[in-house]
């Protein structure tokens, strides 16, 4: 595959169609003119694909000329609910709707690395799938695809998320932790409301939940290793209507995030204890619910290794860069529970072009000079995967 005649041949393609999808962004579920595009383009391509993943899901498929395993690429396409403030000429047409996450770059750079794979088809071995994933930021895309088939038969897996943290030029891949489990918590506490100047008469609500609130803190300090991450953040706090009322009931919300299978599993029992424990304590009672969101993001050590290679060959031998792992959750874990798999963040920082703002910013931009390496990334994993025996 020589590099320079398909960034000359399709350099102009990745942006058009990265600035097309940023324009006309969609939500987590409802991404139906993204999916309807993606589809012409494949059809075009004369790539086949099938629907698969919530209602906007596709699925194509690259058969190359040699014998080989199978992989799977993935890239998502859902935007958030955020009002863009980027001041860039291809700003959202949908009000309060914008790819400030980098989703529109991920699904320009697979449709780039489809119509390149398949250029050089003869000389691909294996399979190639390509999984255009909706409600990523939902955490609902990735899970459906798979309940639909989307991994059966693939040997390893590989997705690329643009990164405002890392410089243009620069690829992280390190193996190990790269993202964490996520998941949500309810909790709901029963008292007895009453006079606020009568408070022995009444259980106060306000008072165990706020006693709820401090006492979870000691769950990563005194509940979990030191040295395996966890947080436990709460969001929402509602009790009380009224300022002499004694409260009768509580609600409160938040997220727990972490890198290990194991506290993934035991930091619900913990909690679950502790709630209830400390709702009993004050006469009070507490129920806990958990909504499972994603669970760890490991990148597998071959898989990783894969990408660090390509990462040289595409963009030269000091592409690889080291970034700590963060608490940022990615549904493509449920890809890597199928298949050895690793997630690569493409560096999309650069000052000369505004592109300084943090994911999920309405501000937030990229440098699109990254775009075109990025699908020759997809590409070049691709390729070296599946030629391995």
């Amino acid at each position: 595959m020589d590099f320079k005649d398909e960034e000359k041949k399709y350099g102009d393609y990745v942006v058009k169609m990265r600035r097309y999808f940023h324009e006309n962004p969609e939500v987590s579920g409802k991404e139906y003119n993204t999916s309807k595009v993606v589809k012409e383009e494949l059809d075009k391509m004369g790539i086949s694909w099938t629907e698969c993943g919530l209602e906007t899901g596709v699925l194509a498929t690259i058969k190359g000329g040699k014998p080989g395993k199978t992989i799977l690429l993935r890239g998502d396409m859902d935007a958030l609910t955020v009002t863009e403030e980027s001041g860039v000429e291809y700003a959202s047409k949908n009000k309060g709707v914008m790819h400030a996450c980098g989703h529109d770059c991920h699904v320009a750079m697979m449709l780039t690395a489809a119509a390149v794979l398949n250029d050089n088809k003869e000389d691909l071995c294996g399979t190639v799938k390509m999984a255009f994933q909706p409600a990523e930021e939902i955490a609902e895309g990735a899970k459906s695809m798979v309940e639909q088939g989307a991994m059966d038969g693939v040997d390893g897996c590989f997705a690329i998320h643009v990164w405002s943290d890392v410089e243009t030029g620069h690829v992280t891949c390190d193996a190990g932790p790269r993202m964490a489990a996520a998941y949500q918590f309810i909790i709901d506490v029963q008292g007895k409301g009453g006079h606020g100047a009568a408070p022995h008469q009444c259980i106060d609500a306000a008072v165990a939940s706020t006693a709820i609130v401090n006492n979870l803190q000691t769950v990563v300090s005194r509940e979990t290793s030191p040295v395996d991450p966890a947080v436990v953040t709460v969001g929402v706090i509602n009790v009380g209507e009224r300022w002499n009322v004694v409260p009768d009931k509580g609600h409160i919300e938040g997220t727990v995030r972490c890198f290990s299978d194991h506290l993934w599993k035991e930091i619900p029992v913990m909690m679950e204890r502790i709630v209830k424990d400390t709702a009993k304590a004050l006469r009070a009672e507490a129920e806990i619910k958990f909504v499972d969101l994603v669970p760890p993001t490991n990148n597998n050590a071959e898989m990783a290794a894969y990408a660090q290679n390509a990462a040289k060959k595409v963009f030269g031998e000091e592409a690889p860069a080291t970034l700590p792992p963060t608490m940022g959750g990615e549904d493509f874990a449920y890809f890597m529970q199928k298949a050895p798999g690793a997630v690569a963040l493409l560096g999309v920082r650069n000052e000369a072009c505004g592109a300084t703002w943090a994911q999920h910013s309405a501000k937030y931009r990229v440098d699109e000079d990254a775009l075109m390496k990025g699908a020759l990334l997809y590409s070049q994993v691709a390729m070296d995967f599946n030629s391995q025996k």
